[in-house]
């Protein structure tokens, strides 16, 4: 599969990034989340007018209109959801989705999606690529919360932030996992050292004994877990 004028989808997903992460203003997006339309119309006008100056094929005005109208009812749509982690991945994903049904108007390469559809569900490795991401996330998660639960109900484990324990098991498995499909086991090591010593000071003091047991068996699992799905996932690529 070719991707020929490739330079314009980048224009594109450029001025969008530029306006909504640099040039739009903390008054600008404080007035949006207030629901006064008027900044939402100068927002995404100054998004159609930037993309179509940056891509710069003047004949191509429906840019304009196109990224305006769509710009504005996905902002729209995000304010009822307020402040959420969610809402800003959907509006984001939105946005490009526009930007690349968009580009291929203008490129006429209407069988690109078919052909990315093809090539993904056709590819065995890609297949093994999202196992392997989302066996290490919540199936992970609940197996790990399982396997701690006899020890949380023993009072091993300290307050902490709600849900900090679980995201960081998240995060530190996709880095294992990732680690491991890039050829780099030995960033592992380094990893898990950081984690240590960010624990150092919490959980070195003789009382803390029960929580620092009860991390050490949860890191341990972890780790466990992560690494052997990435070792099974990298030798399914041989």
């Amino acid at each position: 599969m070719e991707w020929t004028d490739l330079d314009i989808l980048l224009k594109l997903v450029f001025s969008h990034l530029i306006v909504d992460f640099v040039l739009q203003t903390n008054d600008i997006v404080k007035k949006k989340k207030e629901g006064k339309i008027l900044y939402h119309i100068i927002h995404s006008l100054m998004q159609a007018l930037v993309a179509y100056v940056v891509v710069g094929l003047w004949n191509y005005w429906f840019i304009i209109p196109v990224i305006f109208v769509t710009h504005l009812v996905i902002d729209f749509w995000k304010i009822t959801y307020k402040e959420k982690l969610s809402s800003f991945i959907i509006d984001q994903i939105l946005h490009f989705i526009v930007l690349f049904v968009l580009w291929i108007a203008i490129t006429r390469q209407y069988t690109i999606a078919s052909n990315i559809y093809r090539e993904l569900t056709d590819c065995n490795q890609c297949w093994i690529i999202l196992i392997s991401y989302l066996l290490v996330l919540k199936p992970a998660s609940i197996f790990l919360g399982l396997f701690t639960k006899r020890w949380r109900l023993n009072g091993g484990v300290s307050e902490s932030l709600q849900n900090a324990g679980q995201w960081i098991g998240y995060l530190e498995r996709i880095l294992i996992l990732t680690f491991i499909l890039i050829g780099k086991i030995d960033a592992i090591g380094f990893l898990l050292a950081a984690k240590s010593i960010f624990r150092f000071g919490e959980l070195n003091k003789s009382k803390e004994i029960k929580t620092t047991e009860y991390v050490l068996i949860g890191t341990l699992a972890s780790f466990t877990i992560a690494i052997l799905i990435g070792l099974i996932a990298d030798r399914l690529f041989l």
